[in-house]
């Protein structure tokens, strides 16, 4: 049991601006606890709110700022109350990395809702310091918001998980659709869309992708086992399908009308919004009166759930599709991904990068 009471530093990859253009910098990591944990990052992946967030879009931006948050480290030192984790485990930090601990959300395992939760990056933790992402050499975490990666599983296809993966897995869980015979829909085809095909056919759905093309329709029937797939500008499909869907996942994240969507879904159906979008969505209310319809949101998952969802593609032998990239290409990454130019997750290989140039 190591001692984590000196300060560290390293060196990682932040934004100064809102350009979102990231360079190497080196900080001092916070001052650590005896519930602490040292992580050395093996990889992250790259989420489009560390998009949103470089860029500023959301309007809340601090610099410098070191993004990512899906996180697979090796545990190098624990802290002296360390029990969940000893020197070597592989582990997972994903989207929070603090919160109150005596609110409603914390007391029933949903701290992800907590009002004080704090952000794995461009937050600011209880000492005072900035909270700095796994776009970055190492970090300290407390134990309660690392995971165990199950034994076996790849580090590099593990790391989109930790959100995209939770994030679909959340509501299925929450709503009670995990049930076998189900017929679902994903809208959006990235990284969290192609993760919600392979839960949802690994949970017995029906699984149907939502598309505004038809560019995806191969690999979305082929690749990642969807059975059917819509294209959202075609009339006739979208009429077809209509009253055939008992939810669907909203992955979008940028502004798009909800009311075609809305359509699809049968009596009591549920549109489950896990995009982040800075613009208002709208929609007139008969949509989702004639029906007893519902739209809601749900944000990441629980650590409990994040836990369930890894044992979960474990044991279905799930994995994410992913393009691995070094640190120097991360904003060629960036710029691809705005663009939607990824099938389906670039992960950053963070340990095998040079973070210093």
């Amino acid at each position: 049991m190591g001692s984590l009471e000196t300060e560290r530093t390293t060196t990682g990859w932040a934004a100064r601006d809102p350009s979102g253009v990231l360079s190497p910098y080196t900080y001092t990591l916070r001052s650590t606890g005896p519930e602490d944990v040292f992580v050395k990052v093996m990889c992250c992946g790259i989420c489009h709110t560390d998009l949103h967030q470089a860029k500023n879009d959301l309007g809340m931006s601090n610099y410098p700022m070191v993004p990512g948050h899906e996180v697979v480290g090796e545990v190098l030192e624990v802290g002296s109350d360390v029990s969940k984790f000893r020197v070597g485990d592989i582990v997972g930090v994903g989207c929070i990395v603090g919160c109150c601990r005596n609110c409603r959300p914390c007391d029933s395992d949903n701290e992800q809702y907590c009002l004080k939760k704090i952000w794995s990056y461009n937050d600011v933790y209880t000492d005072g310091k900035p909270t700095q992402g796994g776009f970055a050499g190492s970090m300290v975490v407390d134990q309660k918001f690392v995971v165990n990666i199950p034994e076996g599983m790849a580090p590099e296809q593990v790391a989109p998980l930790l959100c995209a993966g939770v994030t679909v897995y959340s509501p299925l869980n929450h709503f009670g659709l995990m049930g076998s015979g189900l017929r679902g829909g994903i809208l959006g085809l990235g990284g969290v869309g192609h993760m919600g095909v392979k839960i949802a056919k690994a949970m017995g759905h029906h699984v149907t992708v939502i598309s505004s093309s038809d560019k995806k329709k191969v690999e979305a029937l082929e690749h990642l086992g969807a059975d059917d797939y819509l294209v959202s500008s075609d009339a006739e499909g979208m009429q077809k399908a209509a009253d055939s869907l008992d939810y669907i996942i909203d992955t979008v994240p940028v502004f798009h009308p909800l009311e075609p969507y809305l359509s699809l879904l049968k009596l009591d159906g549920k549109l489950i919004l896990t995009g982040v979008i800075n613009t208002p969505l709208q929609f007139v209310t008969p949509m989702v009166m004639l029906g007893r319809k519902s739209i809601t949101g749900s944000f990441i998952g629980s650590m409990k759930e994040t836990e369930e969802m890894l044992n979960f593609c474990k044991e279905k032998n799930l994995t994410s599709m992913i393009e691995v990239v070094k640190m120097d290409y991360i904003n060629t990454a960036m710029e691809r991904l705005e663009k939607n130019d990824v099938r389906y997750r670039f992960v950053v290989d963070v340990a095998g990068s040079k973070l210093d140039q």
